[in-house]
């Protein structure tokens, strides 16, 4: 991807070195996401929850950013700036208004409006403060464990978070989240793997747009879809678990969330996206 050199978000709050202020639990239907998740990726839930048992560490004085870490948080912060330019434009052209969410960058561990989260969470995002969460050792990781590499697949995974701010403002995350009171969770699964789904379809609605400013370079699609893959829960199960659970998946199989990025990708809008109507995913 052509980032270097180019704009970058001026919606970036960095929490490096910092940890969690308190001891919070995760509550909500986040939080309930993000343990299915930590199990989903082959990970331990009792992991997590050590990871909340830390009182408030403050700043550590100690941290110092690697040049290594300076280029990862520049390019999400670029990749942040694509994205609020993209949805800026799309939510006028549909007479809305696109609010700028906010990207923290922290390290180890950090607590936001849905609670305290570890690193072993990964990216995520929390309606409740309409921030994104990124730990920038899931670069590394996104690559090593997950066999998804290229800067493009991390791009993804930043779009893809946006997306569920775009579910956010566009009032979707209201409309599915209570469902979780309301029926069993083998249902309610079945709405998040189409809620999952949908925010795939609004990352390839902005990568769309990034090929339409010539910003792709050779392999970037393919390393984005590659990261698709890599994190259906079908792939995820059978590395940590060896079979998979099919009632228990809430993002969708590797096949379903490459073809719902592709669909963004091929069509750049907003419209097209209605996971909730497809009667086939």
């Amino acid at each position: 991807m052509k980032w270097k050199g180019r704009e970058r978000s001026s919606n970036v709050e960095d929490r490096r070195g910092m940890g969690g202020k308190g001891v919070a639990g995760i509550g909500g239907g986040l939080g309930i996401i993000i343990l299915i998740v930590v199990t989903l990726m082959g990970g331990n839930p009792a992991d997590l929850l050590g990871d909340l048992s830390g009182s408030d560490s403050g700043t550590n004085s100690s941290y110092q950013e690697t040049a290594k870490e300076k280029e990862a948080a520049d390019f999400v912060s670029v990749v942040l700036a694509d994205t609020e330019r993209v949805w800026t434009k799309e939510f006028k052209q549909d007479g809305m208004t696109y609010k700028e969410p906010t990207l923290v960058l922290y390290t180890d561990q950090v607590s936001s409006a849905c609670g305290q989260a570890g690193k072993s969470v990964g990216p995520f995002y929390c309606p409740g403060d309409q921030k994104l969460y990124i730990d920038l050792s899931f670069y590394d990781e996104l690559q090593n464990k997950y066999g998804a590499p290229g800067d493009f697949a991390m791009a993804y995974v930043i779009a893809h978070e946006v997306g569920h701010h775009v579910q956010t403002l566009l009032g979707t995350s209201d409309e599915i989240m209570p469902l979780r009171q309301k029926m069993s969770e083998e249902k309610f699964n079945k709405y998040l793997v189409r809620f999952e789904l949908q925010a795939d379809y609004y990352a390839g609605v902005w990568a769309h747009h990034a090929q339409g400013e010539d910003l792709l370079e050779e392999g970037d699609l393919d390393e984005a879809l590659g990261a698709a893959n890599a994190v259906g829960d079908d792939t995820l199960q059978k590395k940590g678990q060896g079979y998979v659970v099919p009632e228990s998946f809430t993002h969708g199989t590797s096949k379903q969330r490459k073809s719902w990025f592709q669909k963004g990708f091929d069509n750049g809008t907003i419209e097209g996206g209605d996971t909730f109507k497809a009667a086939n995913l």
